[in-house]
C-alpha cells in the first residue's frame, strides 16, 4: 500500500499538548487512515533510525577502504578520494539529521538513536567538537608546528561556538521553566502556546550544533595532508565502533 499524501486538520490549538491526539488523516490509493498526531513523530523517528542504521553499515565499508588504502600505500591522489568519500559519508548523516529534528527534535537530542554507551558523551544531539579535537591531538603525530596552531585554533574556536550554544540552551531551558512553572495560571492553552513556541527553537540548537560538527570535520580534512586525515577519520570511526562494543558488552554482562 502506498502513501500519496499527508494532510492534517486542527479542531482545537494546540489540542496535543494536553492528549496527543489530533489526529492526522493519512489517503491512501483505498482508504483514509486517522491516527494520533503521535504517530507523525514516532513514524519520522523511525524513519531516521533506520536510516541511521543503514549509515553505520556504509560507515563499516567507508573504515574498511580507508584502512586497505592506508595499508596499500596509495597515492595521496588515490587516498584523496577515498577520504572526500568518507567526508560526504559524514555530510548524508547531517543531512538526515535535519529532517530528523524537523519530525522529532527530543528524539534526536536525547540520542535515542544511539547505544547508551554514546549517549553517556552526546552534545546538543551529537559529538562535542573540542573533545573530539582533543582526542585527536594526541594520535595524529607527526603534526608540523603549522599543522599544530591550526589545530589548536580549531579547538579553540570549536569550544567558544560550544560555550555559546550551551549557554543560549539554558537560557532557553530557563525561560521555557519561567513559562510553565511562573505565576499563576490564568489561561492553561495561551501558556502552552507560548511554551510550544519557545520549544521549537530546540531545532535551531540541534542544527547549528550540528553545522558545528560538520565544519570541523571539514577544517580537520584541510588542516591534515591526505593521510593524516584517513588516519583521523579512521580512529573517529573505531572509536564510535568501540563505544558501540562497550555498550553490547554492559548489556550482555552478568547480573547478580
Amino acid at each position: 500500500m502506498s502513501f500519496s499524501t499527508f494532510s492534517k486538520t486542527r479542531h482545537a490549538p494546540f489540542r496535543t499538548a494536553y492528549s496527543n491526539w489530533e489526529p492526522i488523516y493519512m489517503h491512501t490509493d483505498t482508504c483514509v487512515i486517522s491516527l494520533p498526531l503521535s504517530c507523525f513523530f514516532d513514524l519520522g523517528a523511525a524513519i531516521f533510525d533506520m536510516e541511521y542504521s543503514r549509515w553505520l553499515e556504509d560507515d563499516q565499508r567507508h573504515m574498511s577502504e580507508l584502512r586497505t588504502g592506508l595499508n596499500a600505500h596509495l597515492s595521496d591522489s588515490d587516498l584523496r578520494i577515498i577520504v572526500d568519500s568518507y567526508i560526504s559519508h559524514y555530510d548524508e548523516i547531517f543531512r538526515l539529521k535535519v529532517a530528523a529534528a524537523k519530525a522529532d527534535v527530543f528524539h534526536l537530542i536525547t540520542g535515542m538513536w544511539t547505544t547508551p554507551a554514546e549517549r553517556c558523551f552526546l552534545w546538543m544531539g551529537g559529538f562535542r567538537p573540542s573533545d573530539l579535537i582533543k582526542m585527536l591531538i594526541s594520535q595524529l603525530d607527526p603534526l608540523t608546528e603549522q599543522q599544530v596552531m591550526g589545530i589548536y585554533s580549531l579547538q579553540h574556536s570549536s569550544q567558544q561556538a560550544e560555550e555559546a550554544l550551551t549557554q543560549g540552551l539554558e537560557q532557553l531551558q530557563q525561560s521555557l521553566t519561567d513559562t510553565i512553572a511562573g505565576g499563576p495560571v490564568i489561561d492553561g492553552m495561551q501558556q502552552m502556546a507560548v511554551a510550544l513556541g519557545k520549544l521549537a527553537n530546540l531545532e535551531g540548537f540541534v542544527r547549528q550544533a550540528d553545522n558545528l560538527r560538520q565544519q570541523t570535520l571539514h577544517q580537520l580534512s584541510r588542516i591534515l595532508t591526505v593521510r593524516q586525515a584517513a588516519r583521523c577519520f579512521l580512529m573517529i570511526g573505531e572509536y564510535y565502533g568501540r563505544l558501540r562494543a562497550l555498550s553490547s558488552l554492559w548489556a550482555s554482562r552478568p547480573r547478580e
